[in-house]
């Protein structure tokens, strides 16, 4: 059910690059399960389980001392960044047991965001985290926002980001309006990088803009490109390009990709951040600041306004059927396509290792 939807094979993005600096534990919760990540001496991101091997005392809550070693708050067990056990201060001429090493899981850091693939690491293969070039380029300027903690299953989120006929009523009169709703769709399926993708795209001409996005690009009456791309089940990608009517990729075009990561906490609750990415060349109109400031200062109300939704839609799964059952519409194509993938990817989990 989606409600409790949790897929463990997949790579999540547990945050930005910057959020780990060197000699700082972070203790998180990750698809249901206990994680400790720090950065360690030589630069690289680990990550294991965060509970020491002797007694089950979180790792997070001890420290990192000035030789690498990360020191349990407990009975003072040390472990080094390949999380095998090299000190017990109770018995420090005695043998480690063997046993003593913390279990890791695999983590990639790459462009700009640092991914933890919580799962079955067998089930790898050749899947690889989505690029974000745009974040870490000079090209582009880049906002992030604080860490989003909201009541509900990450598919809701996911759903919720495919599907902008929501924009009526939800955002009407900041970045949507009822035309908006309208917009003829169409969608793609992919494999990028080892990844199973669906992408929305709609196309509009002489459309008149919502009030954010006048505010945001200088126009009121554009040409519009405007995509909704999963690339997969822990980042979706945005991209808008708007031009005056006419001149659509002519060199005119303003607009943004804005990335959204949806890590699942556990089976109803999701960390959510997004990431936005305007043109360095580009200013807001009032010339003070880039158009990525200006969207960091505006666009926290509507996901508030998404946030609402969400936390009140999980809460309905609470209740039996009872007979009832969701009625698709036209434009849930892309939806349907989530589930439908969802759907293979959990019945590919191997139970065994989840359990």
């Amino acid at each position: 059910m989606i409600a409790d939807s949790l897929i463990l094979n997949a790579w999540y993005a547990a945050g930005l690059a910057a959020q780990f600096p060197t000699g700082e534990l972070k203790g998180r919760k990750i698809g249901g399960k206990p994680v400790v990540m720090w950065r360690a001496a030589d630069g690289t991101v680990v990550a294991f389980d965060d509970r020491c091997v002797h007694k089950r005392m979180p790792l997070s809550a001890g420290r990192l001392l000035e030789n690498g070693l990360l020191e349990c708050a407990y009975h003072g067990l040390c472990y080094d960044a390949e999380g095998a056990c090299v000190k017990i201060p109770s018995q420090p001429d005695g043998p480690i047991p063997a046993r003593a090493k913390l279990r890791p899981y695999s983590v990639i850091e790459q462009d700009g965001l640092v991914w933890i693939w919580p799962g079955n690491p067998e089930k790898i293969g050749n899947c690889q985290p989505p690029r974000t070039p745009e974040i870490v380029s000079e090209e582009w300027d880049t906002v992030c926002s604080d860490t989003l903690r909201v009541k509900a299953n990450y598919r809701l989120v996911i759903e919720n980001l495919l599907d902008i006929t929501h924009f009526y009523p939800l955002h009407d009169g900041n970045i949507g309006d009822e035309a908006n709703s309208r917009l003829p769709v169409r969608f793609e399926e992919k494999i990028i990088d080892g990844n199973h993708t669906i992408k929305s795209i709609r196309h509009a001409e002489n459309y008149k803009q919502p009030p954010m996005m006048v505010d945001w690009f200088g126009l009121e009456t554009v040409d519009r490109d405007h995509t909704h791309h999963m690339m997969n089940p822990g980042l979706t990608r945005v991209e808008i390009r708007v031009a005056p009517p006419g001149k659509l990729g002519a060199g005119e075009d303003r607009g943004y990709v804005l990335y959204h990561t949806h890590m699942p906490i556990d089976r109803e609750h999701v960390e959510w951040h997004w990431v936005v990415n305007t043109p360095a060349w580009y200013r807001h109109a009032d010339g003070s600041r880039s158009v990525a400031e200006r969207f960091s200062e505006t666009f926290p109300s509507v996901v508030e306004e998404d946030r609402w939704a969400l936390e009140k839609q999980q809460a309905m799964f609470a209740y039996d059927d009872d007979g009832y059952s969701e009625v698709p519409l036209k434009a849930d194509k892309a939806v349907m396509g989530i589930r439908k993938l969802f759907a293979a990817m959990e019945a590919e989990e191997d139970g065994s290792f989840l359990r």
